[in-house]
């Protein structure tokens, strides 16, 4: 069994959030249910823990990270570990957050769904500009949130549904018209998780029980994949110096202590070198 993709041995129940930071060169996931953020520098393990869930970052400057929980947004110092609240999520709802990412606009985009994964339980949000305002309502499991390096394109999947969907975008970063089919995963063996696209617009995409990243042409057919040694995939990032390193974070919620037993290296992190380069993640801009 090959280990040398191995980023980081630590056991995650429930990975996501992958996030390269482009001005630390530093690496960042989540795991979710254990209610920490994970990094690491110089080979040491890092770790912040919370209080609630949480599961995505963008960053605000190169010391600042912005933390979405269940409750909302918050900013997190890496140096001091202050935390400061941002933006409560407008509902009352027993939620927690799921996906996100940056969107090139200098805003938001945070997906919510039930503790249970009830279905149609969920929505996806943009914060932008002191705003938070429900973009898809609906959405039992809220994934692939990522946009297109030309500004153009967002994209977004439902878990549940098994499909990916692709939605212009206007000047100020907002959905303009109806989201387009762009992956259908129905019949497939796995669903889409968590996604990012490449300097060429291709999008690689998680795919949560079948062991691998799925790469998609700007057309929607699959021109490649990367695979692991773990089922539960959930969520990827290009980072490294040259941008070319494919992370990848993993699962082992649910599962039996058999199925750990079987899979040792479900719940590590990946890193594998590609061909493809990523795109920098954009800032997120508060004011």
């Amino acid at each position: 069994m090959p280990t040398n993709d191995i980023f980081d041995r630590r056991r995650c129940e429930l990975g996501e959030g992958a996030f390269w930071h482009p001005q630390r060169q530093q690496f960042f996931w989540f795991d979710i249910v254990s209610n920490v953020l994970l990094s690491q520098e110089g080979g040491k393990p890092l770790t912040w823990a919370f209080e609630e869930n949480v599961s995505a970052a963008g960053w605000l400057s190169a010391d600042d990270l912005l933390i979405a929980g269940e409750t909302g947004l918050q900013s997190l110092n890496l140096v001091s570990g202050k935390r400061e609240p941002v933006a409560a999520f407008p509902h009352n709802l027993i939620l927690r957050s799921n996906d996100g990412r940056a969107d090139p606009y200098g805003g938001f985009w945070i997906g919510t769904m039930g503790k249970r994964s009830e279905r149609e339980a969920g929505a996806i949000w943009r914060y932008w500009r002191g705003e938070f305002r429900m973009i898809y309502e609906g959405i039992s499991i809220p994934n692939a949130i990522c946009f297109d390096a030309e500004r153009s394109l967002a994209y977004f999947s439902d878990t549940r549904l098994k499909k990916i969907w692709h939605v212009r975008l206007d000047d100020d970063g907002w959905p303009s018209g109806e989201p387009e089919l762009f992956v259908d995963l129905t019949g497939a063996p796995h669903s889409p998780d968590g996604a990012v696209i490449d300097a060429q617009g291709n999008l690689w995409n998680a795919q949560w029980g079948g062991r691998r990243v799925a790469c998609y042409a700007p057309d929607g057919q699959e021109i490649a994949a990367e695979y692991f040694e773990a089922t539960r995939i959930s969520c990827p990032a290009f980072g490294g110096a040259d941008m070319q390193s494919l992370f990848a974070t993993t699962a082992c919620q649910g599962t039996s202590a058999e199925a750990r037993e079987a899979e040792p290296l479900a719940g590590m992190t990946f890193e594998r070198k590609t061909a493809f380069r990523g795109v920098s993640e954009p800032q997120v801009i508060l004011g």
